[in-house]
This record gives structure tokens, sequence and C-alpha cells, in this order.
């Protein structure tokens, strides 16, 4: 290991034949080059140049070391051009975690657009509701729903997460329509488990914080789960807006208790993070922008909720 910085000298001074030629392309003195040609001659035990005062010459040792010399340096080249290419452009495999639903309704879909727009990047992204370690596992990026990201790692928010209260216009015709939170102790609510606490439906109100006891005879860990259980008209179901905001925008769920916010069963936002301690390539980069121009503050999942509110206002 201690010869590696001779054995690419010596190289160049192989291919120019000539010690200052060799120096100049090196950006090094001459006498530096002769000194570690002539240490590396030490280290081995063998002559590797012929010297004369007109030129130079290998000798057979030093021909056959060159070939392992010239491939070393060709390697090294390699090497260096490769990560000054990844950190240029986006290049290069991104591995991405992601939760199931948000994932399945809103990253994996854009997956198209964003490799278009980077066609030397590849995506492999992997959807599941368990926290990675993204050191340990070897993921490059995640998609956090949460209040407060971990303090080791860098994060954007992305999207806000906003949650609603509804339900179908026939469940509504057969059940009647809830005008306060209190009224849903009397219905089917559908709803996430979560932390064993998704039946307690929490709205911050007129007069303050309200909470209620939900009952119901479904409860299941995936949003998408949720809202196809409340579109076959099972109950009234608490759900992200970003499950939600399609059949919202369609009319086939109803939003109910406007006047009161939903505090929902996780974080307020949509994250993506990363490790501090990485550098941030410009494929992290890429993949952050572009889903933070793609959602941001107003995502199109709440054009809905948007002109409801400006219909109040």
């Amino acid at each position: 290991m201690e010869n590696l910085t001779a054995m690419a000298i010596f190289a160049r001074v192989a291919e120019a034949k000539n010690f200052s030629e060799a120096a100049r392309r090196l950006g090094l003195s001459k006498s530096v080059v002769s000194k570690q040609v002539a240490r590396l001659e030490r280290s081995l035990g063998a002559r590797l140049m012929n010297r004369t005062t007109r030129r130079l010459s290998l000798t057979e040792a030093g021909a056959a070391f060159y070939e392992h010399c010239a491939r070393m340096v060709a390697e090294a080249e390699a090497a260096e051009l490769a990560v000054t290419r990844l950190s240029v452009a986006p290049r290069g495999v991104l591995r991405v975690s992601s939760p199931a639903a948000f994932g399945h309704l809103h990253i994996a879909p854009a997956i198209p657009e964003f490799l278009q727009r980077y066609p030397e990047l590849a995506v492999e992204l992997v959807m599941n509701d368990r926290m990675v370690d993204l050191a340990e596992e070897g993921f490059d990026i995640a998609i956090r729903l949460t209040e407060e990201p971990a303090p080791n790692l860098v994060a954007r928010r992305i999207a806000p997460v906003r949650w609603v209260v509804c339900a179908t216009p026939e469940y509504l015709r057969q059940h009647g329509k809830p005008k306060a939170p209190a009224d849903l102790a009397r219905h089917n609510c559908v709803y996430y488990s979560y932390q064993g606490s998704g039946d307690q439906w929490r709205f911050a109100g007129p007069q303050g914080e309200v909470s209620v006891k939900v009952t119901g005879n479904f409860r299941v860990n995936n949003s998408e789960a949720v809202r196809e259980a409340a579109l076959g008209h099972l109950g009234i179901a608490l759900l992200p807006t970003f499950a939600a905001g399609k059949e919202l925008q369609a009319g086939r769920l109803a939003r109910l208790l406007p006047d009161y916010l939903p505090l929902g069963a996780f974080g307020k936002n949509v994250y993506c993070v990363y490790l501090s301690n990485r550098q941030v390539l410009p494929k992290l980069r890429a993949f952050v922008d572009f889903f933070a121009e793609r959602l941001g503050p107003e995502p199109y999942w709440d054009r809905t909720l948007a002109r409801e509110k400006r219909g109040r206002g």
C-alpha cells in the first residue's frame, strides 16, 4: 500500500519515457519523480528501468510490472470519474422507503415522470409501514408521515397530512348525518388501528379540543382499506385526505363535520428524510425537489377542501 503513489508515478514515467516529461504531466518536480521510482526499485529489489543520457527503457521486470501499474492507474481514474459523475448530475440507483398507502397512491404513480426527467437514474421503491433503518438497510431516502422527524435525519417537508371524517351519501341517507362529534358514538365507524388509539377520535372545534370514543365492526391498519370499507357503505371513516381526496372530489364520499378539524391518527406532515452524515448527492436532491414541487403545501388531493374553505370564506 505504501508503494501505490510510486507505482502511479512509475507508470507515467514508463509512458513518457522521460523523467522531465512525466514530472510535467504529474505537476511534480523531476527530483521527486526520480526519487519515487528509485525508492520503488529498492522496495521491490529489482531494476525497473535502464537509464541512459538519451532515453529510458523498461527492463523485463519493469515491463511486467508496468502492465499491473497501468491497470491500477486506469481503475483509479475510472473510480474518480464515477464519483465525479455522480456528484455532478443525478445518476445511479436510488433506494427509497415509503409507507404502503402513501407510496401506492402518490409516490409510485409519479416515478415514470421522475425517471423521464432523470433517465440516468434507477429507483428501487420499497413500500411498507415499518420504520426502516436507513443506514443498516441501505436506503438513500425515506418518506415519513410524522409529527417530528428524528433529530439525526435531514428532513424536508413535501406535503401536509390533513384528515377528514366522511361517509358515502347512501350511508348518510340510511343513517343520518352527524352534526357534532358526539353524534359519532351512535354510528358504525370504520377506523385506523394505530397504537391502540384508533377508536378515540379527536377534533379541534369552535370551543376547543373535543374527543369522542367511537365503535364499529371493522378496524384496519391501512388507509386504503379504511377508504374501501367506507365506499362499501359500511360506516363513517376517519381518513387522511391523501387517501380520500379523489373520492371527495368525485362525490363518492361526503365530508362531515366541516367545523371540526380532525387531529388524525399519525403525523401532520409528509417528509423526505435522509442521513445527516451523508453527502447530498444530486440523486437525493432531485428526488426531494421533484416531490416537493409535485405535492407542495396545497397538494392536488386537497382541492375539494380548498374549494370548501373558499366557499365558507
